[in-house]
């Protein structure tokens, strides 16, 4: 599972890097030739998904290694926190673009009108950004990677900023360029959207919020079905990046010896470990059947 999800990493970023690379240079190039300043513009900002991809590796890699002494159940958090530097620079982004939109609507002299070719850029550039964004958030998906599924969402904003530049063209050559910074307006408030929508999952994770119930209750069926295990409960389940740790508590006949209550732990623990693959660390408390106390005193009674 680690050497799938390393190679299907690696291949997201190869892809997010590499695609990125030629529209930078396509967008300023055609820009420039074209006389479109939100081309050159939008190049410029091509360039820096090249390094919120490589942030996105980065963190990817780093939430890859194994378990050591100062990092015990593993280095996961370190995809979220990628994700959160990649919220950083949509913010960034976000700003350039809104401040830019109001300059050139305090200055209209600013608003210049770009030939055909800005458009047909434009076009190639929805078509390029839909199909990667898709691609590496599909990856992102498949192998639990917040840093990947971030990289993707970033990349599909560029979807609005082509689409922005598109519109922007068309209107501007039918006599009313103005419109052309209110949707770049637009644009940017949609970015600090995708930034705020990135940022709570991310931080979600790193607070280790549970994304839905299912899986809890895939421990707790798991639990109950290991034999002379029942009553699975006090289940806590902690997210760190792409895998999680389990917590949870069984009930066992209280007159079972200390050897056979051992054992029957440790058989929850492999059954879980072995059934659900995201789960990489499980702990398991035993309880003495028929007696009912209160799980947070710190001394059972």
């Amino acid at each position: 599972m680690d050497e799938f999800r390393g190679k299907a990493g690696k291949k997201a970023a190869t892809v997010a890097i590499t695609s990125n690379c030629i529209l930078t240079v396509l967008n300023i190039f055609v820009g420039l030739m074209s006389g479109s300043y939100a081309l050159v513009s939008e190049g410029a900002h091509t360039l820096s998904d090249v390094a919120t991809s490589v942030i996105a590796y980065i963190g990817f890699r780093i939430g890859q290694r194994p378990a050591d002494k100062e990092h015990p159940i593993g280095h996961g958090r370190a995809e979220a926190i990628s994700g959160l530097i990649i919220v950083l620079f949509l913010g960034m982004v976000a700003y350039e673009i809104i401040t830019g939109a109001f300059d050139k609507l305090i200055h209209p002299e600013l608003v210049t009108i770009p030939d055909t070719f800005a458009a047909l850029m434009a076009v190639f550039g929805i078509f390029v950004n839909y199909s990667i964004s898709e691609y590496i958030i599909g990856i992102g998906k498949e192998i639990k990677s917040p840093a990947i599924v971030a990289d993707g969402k970033h990349q599909k904003t560029d979807i609005f900023s082509s689409l922005a530049i598109l519109i922007g063209v068309i209107i501007s050559n039918i006599g009313y360029p103005i419109l052309d910074p209110i949707i770049g307006l637009i644009i940017g408030i949609l970015i600090l959207k995708t930034a705020y929508e990135i940022g709570k999952e991310n931080i979600d994770n790193i607070m280790g919020k549970v994304p839905s119930q299912d899986l809890e209750n895939r421990v707790r069926r798991i639990a109950n079905k290991t034999p002379k295990a029942q009553g699975a409960h006090n289940i806590k389940v902690d997210y760190l990046g792409s895998y999680a740790t389990v917590y949870l508590h069984i009930k066992l006949d209280g007159n079972m010896t200390l050897n056979e209550s051992h054992e029957i732990v440790h058989n929850v623990e492999n059954n879980i470990l072995k059934k659900i693959p995201e789960v990489k660390y499980v702990m398991v408390h035993a309880c003495p059947s028929g007696i009912d106390y209160d799980h947070d005193q710190k001394i059972d009674k």
